[in-house]
């Protein structure tokens, strides 16, 4: 479980290394070790309709996924990428973007991370939901790469 402090230095790491991520005003809301929510205002992403811009949507759901595997790897010599991804959006964002990345199954994070040490060189697939009102708005999986 992260504490406040972990949660805020997630947010400036995020700032300096990718800074479109404070221009969209996204926030670190919440990380326990099976999840990593991300929050971005809808006033700092949102399209001609009122509804939250696709490629915001599309940018926060990267970074749940980058930014869950940066917590597990806690390495600062890896540079993470995003390799593929796919997009469904379900349904209009109407207020706050919500960003979920689930943990990846424990064997599966494991044989990533193992590779990763041998070979400096891993990757892993992960799955992203946006949420409004316990729904999802927007689904995305994205296959990430680990280099050292």
């Amino acid at each position: 479980m992260a504490d406040e402090l972990q949660l805020r230095e997630t947010e400036e790491f995020f700032y300096r290394k990718i800074p479109i991520t404070r221009a969209m005003g996204v926030r670190v809301a919440e990380y326990d070790g099976n999840h990593l929510k991300l929050v971005a205002p809808l006033a700092l992403n949102h399209n001609h309709l009122g509804t939250a811009f696709g490629g915001s949507l599309s940018a926060i759901a990267t970074l749940a996924g980058y930014g869950l595997l940066w917590l597990e790897l806690r390495d600062n010599t890896c540079h993470l990428v995003i390799r593929k991804s796919s997009l469904s959006f379900c349904r209009p964002v109407r207020r706050e973007i919500v960003a979920i990345c689930r943990r990846p199954a424990w064997e599966q994070l494991q044989t990533f991370k193992s590779a990763f040490a041998e070979h400096h060189k891993a990757r892993i697939t992960l799955d992203v939901t946006i949420e409004e009102d316990g729904l999802a708005a927007v689904e995305f999986s994205g296959i990430f790469v680990a280099l050292r």
